[in-house]
């Protein structure tokens, strides 16, 4: 029950994320993997494991995953259904977390966020909606002070614990005293590993990128091929343009 509770507190961190990170660090860059079919395949095991427990993606069905499939790397509706869900619903079925959203508001003043556009909603000065995703999932560490017992550097006095902690081990940012302006501040240097986790701290960036580029896909799934045909389009009118130009200077080279 413990851990429920803690889980469901995290889905609440992603309401106010991208103001709150505006005074936290820099964003990284996320990595591009919206064309790594092996890659958004990890990222959809990832999603439906430790995010749809409570966070929904509403406008997104299972079976349309089928689309993640390219050479060997194929995904059917009987793969998804033994690895991807994990409930009683149907292939055709959204993709519903199973927590009641009365009962979420009543225990935490508010429903876990809806998680189908959440790439394409968190953008900001510090960049896109993807890098701040996964800035933040690769910036959490141990606060002592914090009910939940967890801090994040992108999003300081984060209401979220660590959900993902046993992969990436418990780390503690590390500071350096600078003076700026006629003061001394502390500013952030690097990174120190206090435990380690179940992953190397190299395949857990491997891992959250995988997350955040099936985020990105999630919030528009059609977009490799929308960018396709448009590149195919634009040709197509660069084309008919230097034929109308030829046919132009071919009807008039005679009128004088």
């Amino acid at each position: 029950m413990k851990k429920l509770i803690l889980t469901l507190i995290a889905a609440l961190g992603f309401v106010a994320g991208a103001n709150a990170s505006e005074a936290g660090m820099a964003w990284d860059k996320a990595p591009a993997k919206t064309n790594d079919v092996v890659a958004l395949q990890n990222g959809a095991k990832l999603f439906v494991n430790y995010c749809l427990n409570c966070h929904s993606a509403a406008f997104m069905r299972y079976n349309r995953l089928k689309d993640l499939s390219s050479g060997d790397a194929q995904l059917t509706d009987q793969m998804i259904k033994e690895n991807l869900m994990f409930t009683t619903e149907k292939v055709g079925d959204t993709m519903k977390a199973a927590i009641d959203p009365k009962q979420a508001k009543e225990w935490f003043g508010g429903n876990p966020p809806d998680l189908t556009v959440i790439a394409r909603s968190r953008s900001g000065a510090g960049g896109t909606g993807a890098d701040y995703i996964y800035t933040y999932l690769r910036t959490y560490y141990r606060d002592d002070t914090k009910a939940t017992g967890w801090n994040n550097m992108a999003f300081p006095n984060v209401a979220m614990p660590h959900v993902l902690w046993e992969l990436q081990g418990e780390r503690k940012p590390v500071f350096e005293e600078r003076e700026e302006h006629g003061h001394k501040v502390s500013v952030f240097k690097s990174w120190q590993q206090v435990t380690p986790g179940t992953m190397t701290p190299l395949q857990y960036d491997q891992a959250m990128g995988d997350l955040v580029g099936y985020l990105q896909w999630m919030a528009e799934p059609a977009q490799n091929t929308r960018l396709r045909v448009g590149v195919w389009v634009l040709l197509f009118l660069l084309g008919l343009t230097f034929v109308a130009w030829r046919l132009n200077a071919a009807f008039w080279k005679d009128v004088k």
